[in-house]
């Protein structure tokens, strides 16, 4: 028998071209039609979800997916998180298990109210592998314009993220400066003046905390927060 080392001696020794290599059994996600599971949510009972569904079945069916399952959330609020709505909790179970390979809303306003919410969850999505597609707004990160657009909404939910910790840093300055609306100062009020004197001519002669809130008549937190603040 002739060994046959590579192409060029097979077609010499037989007279035809080698076959190609067979592909392997396993498909890319690219290679093969996309699993899309689609998500939907009314505020209120009597709102209907059909024509939010309706929309994303057809651009389910124009893009070439295959719908596998819905979820839809009825009479519940976009602010609400994830404990508080359960479809939108099954869903990204599925996501978790990689049941699909996109999820498909109708708006982003369907998924969150908050832009951190919404960039929690796409970075969620694709820890494992998962696009998103939103119908309203065009979004698309199976493609390179939509994987960009997902990078720029990173950058504004951190632009978020900073300007609401500067709004709770203005408004606790302003408040332990001009008070809170009930006109109390925030945080615990502090002990009167005699007290706090009380508790220190207790703590010198060598008394514990226990023993001066007993003879003070307050607490001991009171008497830690006065010593320690000292």
């Amino acid at each position: 028998m002739v060994a046959v080392r590579n192409s060029l001696d097979f077609r010499i020794v037989t007279g035809h071209d080698p076959e190609p290599p067979t592909q392997g059994v396993h498909m890319t996600k690219r290679s093969r039609q996309l699993r899309v599971a689609l998500y939907a949510r009314v505020s209120t009972d009597k709102q209907s979800t059909e024509n939010q569904l309706q929309e994303l079945r057809h651009a389910a069916e124009r893009l070439g997916w295959q719908v596998v399952d819905e979820f839809v959330d009825r009479g519940i609020s976009g602010a609400k998180g994830r404990k508080d709505r359960p479809q939108l909790d099954a869903l990204l179970k599925g996501v978790a298990r990689k049941e699909f390979d996109v999820v498909g809303a109708w708006s982003v306003d369907r998924l969150g109210r908050s832009l951190i919410d919404l960039v929690n969850m796409l970075q969620e999505l694709h820890a494992t592998g998962v696009d998103l597609y939103l119908h309203q707004q065009g979004i698309n990160t199976t493609t390179p314009a939509g994987r960009a657009i997902f990078g720029m909404m990173g950058v504004f939910a951190e632009f978020e993220r900073a300007l609401i910790q500067e709004r709770i840093k203005a408004g606790l300055q302003r408040a332990r400066k001009l008070g809170t609306k009930s006109g109390n100062a925030i945080g615990r009020p502090r002990a009167s003046p005699d007290v706090e004197a009380r508790i220190h001519e207790l703590r010198a002669t060598g008394l514990g905390m226990v023993k001066i809130a007993a003879q003070v008549g307050c607490g001991v937190s009171v008497v830690q927060r006065v010593l320690h603040d000292s």
